[in-house]
């Protein structure tokens, strides 16, 4: 059974593709389902070995100067809004909160990365109102208007099942130790979500993406450069600071619906196409990986 996880991805990709139209019904479930996967992961977590680290911000100062050096770049070459601000979301986009699941699974700390779960998310809660502030449909809105609009949308899904998990290990340990023996169907669950949030987008992409065939697939290549690029400088940037998995994780595994939310709300909705096709190419890099640690090869 263990085995199967590395094609459990593919498989989740698969049928948010064929699907896709089917899938749209069922968008109000995904933020239940990362509430539980979070929650059955954060009861596992020792409280007392969260920290920030030079890890978290190196990768925060990478995500902040990278994406918006990439949109001034890909605008200075000539290439559409709609691609510079793909690129800018993708990059920015914060940690998925889900990347725990993957990178124990691959043998990460998962301290250090429940840390930058939350670091990162917190991160882009500040940032990101301040490039949407002239960057974007919405570069009217108030700072504080952006900052509270995000910030709803991140905290139910990271803190309250980081804080109700808390609360559990404190005053119903029972509960708690119970819920943590079934942390490994945490995995699962986040296939259920990840093919959700990409049958979603894959029909957003079918109803708007006729007319602008260039710009997809100039997003393509790009997020394909990125989540390549990401994937290794984090990798590179974790084994310096003694967990490579982790490094690897927290700077490419995006949280894509959050990616998708953004640049529907603040940017040109064409420009989440860019996050629903890195959501692509970093599971199937996921799925890669957990292939090799089950075959004992090194990642």
């Amino acid at each position: 059974m263990i085995k199967l996880k590395s094609y459990v991805l593919p498989f989740a990709i698969l049928m948010g593709i064929l699907f896709h139209h089917w899938l749209t019904m069922l968008k109000d479930v995904t933020p239940y389902i990362i509430f539980t996967i979070l929650l059955l992961n954060n009861v596992a977590v020792d409280v007392r070995k969260l920290r920030l680290t030079r890890l978290d911000w190196w990768i925060a100062s990478f995500q902040i100067v990278v994406s918006l050096g990439s949109y001034f770049i890909f605008r200075a070459f000539g290439a559409s809004e709609i691609v510079a601000e793909g690129v800018l979301c993708g990059i920015l986009c914060p940690v998925a909160a889900s990347s725990v699941v993957i990178a124990c699974i691959l043998g990460a700390n998962r301290e250090t990365m429940t840390t930058y779960t939350i670091f990162g998310n917190l991160m882009v809660t500040v940032v990101a109102p301040v490039y949407f502030s002239f960057i974007g449909i919405q570069q009217d809105m108030p700072f504080l208007d952006s900052f509270w609009l995000i910030l709803r949308r991140i905290f139910p899904i990271i803190a309250l099942p980081f804080f109700t998990a808390l609360l559990l290990q404190r005053f119903a340990p029972k509960v708690s130790g119970f819920l943590c023996r079934y942390k490994g169907a945490s995995f699962y669950l986040w296939s259920a979500a990840l093919t959700l949030t990409l049958g979603q987008t894959i029909d957003f992409m079918f109803l708007h993406g006729k007319e602008h065939i260039g710009s997809i697939l100039l997003m393509g290549a790009a997020s394909i450069f990125f989540c390549a690029l990401q994937f290794l400088l984090g990798k590179k940037m974790g084994e310096k600071c003694g967990d490579r998995i982790a490094g690897g994780q927290m700077l490419a595994q995006k949280n894509s619906a959050m990616g998708i939310w953004m640049a529907n709300t603040y940017l040109l909705p064409l420009a989440s196409v860019y996050a629903a096709l890195y959501s692509i190419w970093q599971n199937l890099f996921n799925s890669w990986q957990m292939w090799r640690h089950d075959h004992g090869k090194n990642i």
